[in-house]
């Protein structure tokens, strides 16, 4: 049965661990520290795929399911990771403003000497923002630690984000969705 399968996350993704939780999964975090740098060539969807797989890499399976995962905001062909300091997140947070990104997540499951990688794609759409809103976002939130710079669940989701297509919790981080479906053929 799925909720008493043992299963490794490899995040430290409070969202990611939040949404398992809410999946009613029993797991556990374990963190190995991975080179998430990838070749130029690939497209965003490679790239989340790609920096899964590498994560995944780092663990031996024993018994339990490992998911990794990795999420790449792409506007226009460039990919937007996580800032370096406040002037880039608000860098990133005007290059949002006003337009349409895309959200990749890949994921990678790893049973025994199985390994299976999937990642979906959401399209975000946000009104326009002012200097101060993105001010006001990045002293009230914390930014720092997410693709793009934000994250759909706080105040940039409820005040900016006009629509998604597509999933909302892969948005968040894990297509909880197509997450479960995966692992369910796992068991």
């Amino acid at each position: 049965m799925l909720y008493n399968t043992p299963i490794i996350l490899a995040s430290k993704s409070p969202r990611r661990q939040e949404l398992l939780t809410l999946m009613g999964l029993n797991f556990k975090v374990e963190l190995k520290e991975v080179d998430e740098s990838y070749p130029e060539e690939l497209s965003p969807a490679e790239i989340a795929v790609y920096i899964s797989e590498q994560k995944a890499k780092a663990f031996k399976a024993n018994g339990e399911i490992v998911i990794t995962a990795d999420t790449i905001v792409a506007l226009n062909g460039e990919i937007l990771g996580k800032p370096r300091d406040r002037g880039h997140a608000q860098e990133m947070l005007a290059k949002l403003s006003g337009s349409k990104h895309e959200v990749f997540t890949g994921v990678t499951l790893v049973k025994g000497t199985q390994m299976f990688s999937f990642y979906d794609r959401t399209a975000v759409y946000c009104r326009n923002v002012t200097s101060e809103e993105i001010d006001f976002y990045i002293d009230h939130y914390n930014p720092f630690d997410k693709a793009g710079s934000y994250g759909v669940q706080d105040w940039w989701g409820i005040a900016v984000v006009q629509k998604i297509e597509g999933s909302y919790t892969n948005v968040m981080g894990l297509p909880t969705e197509k997450l479960y479906a995966e692992l369910q053929k796992l068991i």
